[in-house]
């Protein structure tokens, strides 16, 4: 399914970061800038099924949230929105874990090319949770350890960038949460 039509999303063309359609950026497999949050709760992490409709990706589970800024929008602020239009999550404030680049085929000749900052925000599993049906098919709260290793059990229920986030650098982007 073809995405909606969306804000040009910040993507190199050589050295030159310059606005782009989202889809042509993953058609071309162009370096851009992405959003990736974490909600945790201890050691558990409130983790998304993309619904059937998303372009790419869709079935699979992901993080809480990803996703790409718009053109000149702050990647803090692009994490608040995200969380709010895809989960219905009001009043939490991430705060930034990492960042890194990756390129992962994601399948219909898509590739994700990403320069992507990555946030942990903290939360309650009490904490009201109204998914967008257009963008979630279902949540859940699963234990980090516990997804790390379903992860590397069946890979193929999992979203790409899941999968390089809980390999290599996990201890940078959980380094607090695994060291208390």
């Amino acid at each position: 399914m073809a995405p909606r039509m969306t804000e040009p999303i910040p993507a190199w063309i050589g050295d030159t970061l310059v606005p782009v359609d989202k889809l042509d950026a993953h058609r071309k497999g162009l370096r851009h800038k992405a959003v990736s949050i974490f909600v945790l709760d201890g050691e558990k992490v409130l983790i998304q099924r993309r619904a059937a409709g998303k372009y790419h990706s869709a079935g699979l589970w992901a993080n809480t949230c990803c996703t790409h800024p718009h053109w000149n929008e702050r990647p803090e602020d692009c994490a608040i929105r995200r969380l709010r239009e895809e989960l219905g999550i009001e009043g939490l404030y991430p705060a930034h874990a990492d960042r890194l680049e990756y390129r992962a085929d994601v399948g219909g000749g898509l590739i994700e090319h990403e320069v992507v900052d990555i946030y942990l925000a903290y939360a309650g599993r009490d904490m009201p949770i109204r998914p967008n049906p257009d963008e979630v098919a279902e949540t859940r709260w699963i234990g980090l350890y516990d997804l790390v290793a379903d992860v590397k059990r069946h890979p193929e229920r999992y979203s790409k960038w899941l999968a390089i986030y809980l390999s290599g650098p996990m201890d940078h982007i959980f380094g607090a949460v695994l060291h208390r």
